[in-house]
């Protein structure tokens, strides 16, 4: 069977025709043993430099790592289009990293002039947004300092979880809106425990946003984690109330936006009109 990936993220790159550095990191997450972040090179880097966007997904912690560690790892690109999902750029590669070799990707990923013209779905209000899927298939010189970190930091305990002290008033609501909630929650590692409620606080934020902050993409990302979530024993009929709410929401947006279009144009127009469905991810 072949191996999922383990881990999916979306990273928003805000303002990007302004931006002054030609290198920009991500947030770090964690993937196996490490951390890891993505590494966008707006204006190109190597053989697409000034030609194209690049993409490299990068090790974040080389220096907590043993001598002679190696990570092989399968990992998909994506640069969204979000005006249609299906005409997104996509590519998907695996590699070996390791002290010498701390990125991989593709300096060439999308052409700068595609990417910039506001007409293709790349750039919306200023902002490209690009998802990342990564899984680990061996590994070399395991290390773990990470779970050793992990477990030194400062937390709290709220009804069996193991949380941030800036996290402690959130679960507090969760558990009184929703008492049973975790009532068949039955993973008893606590780091494990952590990550799931990590998971779980960062949905709710999600799915509290207006329909008009969300694109396709995370609504996609909130389904995938709360399948998670339910699976793992988490009661969370509300959430999924709210997901269903979201998305026809956004169905009559795009209902909406079609015949507005639609209205636009004449019947000579059709061709054109066409091409400009093309661009509305439904």
């Amino acid at each position: 069977m072949e191996r999922q990936y383990e881990k999916k993220i979306t990273w928003t790159i805000k303002n990007f025709s302004t931006l002054q550095s030609n290198e920009f990191y991500s947030d770090n997450f964690v993937v196996g043993d490490s951390k890891w972040r993505l590494l966008a090179y707006p204006k190109g880097n190597g053989d697409g430099f000034n030609k194209s966007f690049s993409l490299f997904l990068a090790v974040a912690d080389s220096e907590s790592l043993p001598n002679g560690w190696k990570r092989h790892i399968k990992y998909r690109l994506t640069v969204v289009n979000q005006m249609s999902e299906k005409l997104s750029k996509q590519e998907e590669l695996q590699s070996w990293f390791d002290q010498n070799s701390l990125s991989w990707g593709y300096p060439a990923m999308l052409p700068l002039t595609k990417l910039v013209d506001e007409n293709d779905g790349f750039l919306v209000n200023g902002e490209v947004k690009v998802v990342a899927e990564v899984g680990v298939l061996e590994v070399v010189g395991k290390s773990d300092v990470l779970v050793e970190t992990l477990l030194v930091q400062e937390s709290i305990d709220v009804n069996g979880f193991q949380v941030l002290p800036s996290q402690v008033d959130s679960v507090n609501n969760l558990f009184k809106n929703y008492p049973d909630i975790a009532s068949k929650f039955c993973l008893e590692n606590q780091l494990l425990r952590a990550t799931y409620m990590n998971s779980l606080l960062c949905l709710t934020e999600i799915l509290s946003q207006s329909p008009e902050k969300l694109s396709s993409v995370d609504l996609a990302n909130a389904h995938c984690t709360l399948s998670s979530l339910t699976k793992a024993g988490f009661k969370l009929d509300w959430l999924e109330k709210k997901l269903k709410e979201l998305r026809d929401t956004r169905v009559q947006q795009l209902e909406q936006d079609l015949k507005d279009l639609k209205e636009k144009f004449t019947l000579d127009d059709e061709d054109d009109f066409c091409r400009l469905c093309l661009r509305l991810w439904i």
